[in-house]
């Protein structure tokens, strides 16, 4: 080629340059959610299985290739462990502000969940809480307060019409650990089982760090109650209800959630066999989205699973709808978008109310016979 030619071919490569442009690559973009969980402290069990299957929904996520103008999204988690500790959750909180996060999953503990709430609400950040079911953490009117389970006032409310009416028990010890979780439900129950002529004869604040029940479980044996309620954490029933047999208390032990797990049927043994507790959600799940995740899950983790993991899993994959509503990554818009939603995860029909709470929960009254937890009866409602 001569160089006239060589000097026409790259003018009209210029030209061609500047009337077409090249169009802009579409890229990879790495998208973070927070995930904040109890890996340590005195709910440390439940972290493991909670961060698991957090994990297999952003495998799934990231299987879908969800785009956002063009751009092929990354899903990853960026765990911390906040030691079920309000100080420690509200430096998690700090940290996760002040990183990439779009969003945050936690917390598990009401103690933790609720103070680190205002750190997200003052940045525009999206909270999902996969535990926090006191219902004070919806009510403190931020908008940026979600939770992928429901809250205990409800929870409590159907405890107590089970044991009044179901149970047949007419009177009533309650015991509650001094958290916002423990105490919020003991209130809650109080009041219902009080409106359905129910006995109160004791009432017991304890630590949550506590090991020594004598006091409280001498004054509750002279009272001669039909059931023992606890508001508080698994391994501290657990230590409650071995107490209660080495007293000759051979009435009911009735907890909260997040019992209804195999750490609960390992510390409290034979004498656990009895112990009643509503949890949330149905007492088994079906169609191929669950079959999914329980065979991915049980390649991960041995042994009986969560009851709170496929809510871990359905609050990862809101999060995520949340995006795609909004069409940005912008935290403030992801925030507007959640009341929006309507996504049927692996718990259910998953909505949210005014609060941000869950819409029609779904709760299993369990019990344990046998060493082994058995479901007696599922409940559908509203908050």
């Amino acid at each position: 080629m001569n160089l006239l030619g060589g000097l026409k071919l790259l003018c009209l490569s210029t030209l061609l340059a500047i009337v077409f442009p090249p169009l802009a690559e579409a890229l990879d973009r790495t998208v973070l959610i927070g995930y904040a969980a109890p890996l340590s402290g005195v709910s440390a069990a439940a972290g493991p299985a909670l961060v698991q299957a957090a994990e297999i929904a952003i495998d799934d996520l990231n299987l879908q290739a969800i785009r956002l103008n063009g751009d092929r999204l990354i899903f990853k988690l960026l765990i911390q462990d906040d030691r079920s500790d309000p100080r420690t959750g509200l430096l998690v909180a700090q940290y996760f502000v002040k990183s990439e996060v779009i969003g945050v999953i936690g917390h598990w503990n009401s103690g933790v969940g609720i103070p680190a709430s205002r750190i997200y609400s003052d940045a525009g950040l999206v909270q999902i809480a996969q535990g926090t079911t006191a219902h004070a953490y919806t009510q403190q009117g931020f908008s940026t307060t979600y939770r992928i389970v429901p809250h205990d006032d409800v929870g409590a409310a159907y405890t107590a019409d089970y044991v009044i009416h179901q149970m047949k028990a007419k009177r009533i010890a309650v015991i509650d650990d001094e958290t916002p979780f423990g105490h919020g439900f003991v209130k809650q129950f109080m009041d219902t089982a009080k409106a359905s002529q129910g006995d109160i004869v004791n009432q017991f604040g304890i630590s949550n760090h506590t090991s020594d029940f004598n006091t409280i479980l001498r004054a509750i044996k002279e009272s001669q109650p039909d059931v023992v309620i606890f508001g508080g954490v698994d391994i501290q029933a657990a230590q409650l209800v071995r107490e209660m047999r080495r007293f000759d208390l051979d009435v009911p032990l009735v907890s909260v959630s997040g019992i209804v797990a195999p750490l609960f049927l390992e510390q409290a043994g034979p004498a656990g066999n009895g112990t009643i507790v509503l949890e949330p959600g149905q007492p088994s799940y079906q169609g191929p989205q669950w079959q999914h995740f329980q065979k991915v899950y049980k390649a991960h983790l041995s042994g009986e699973m969560s009851s709170y993991a496929p809510f871990s899993y359905d609050a990862v994959q809101v999060l995520a709808k949340a995006i795609r509503k909004a069409n940005s990554l912008d935290r403030q818009a992801i925030a507007a978008s959640m009341h929006q939603i309507t996504h049927n995860g692996l718990t259910g029909r998953i909505a949210f109310d005014a609060e941000g709470n869950l819409r029609n929960p779904v709760y299993t009254i369990f019990q344990m016979k046998n060493l082994q937890w058995v479901p007696l009866k599922t409940i559908s409602g509203k908050n």
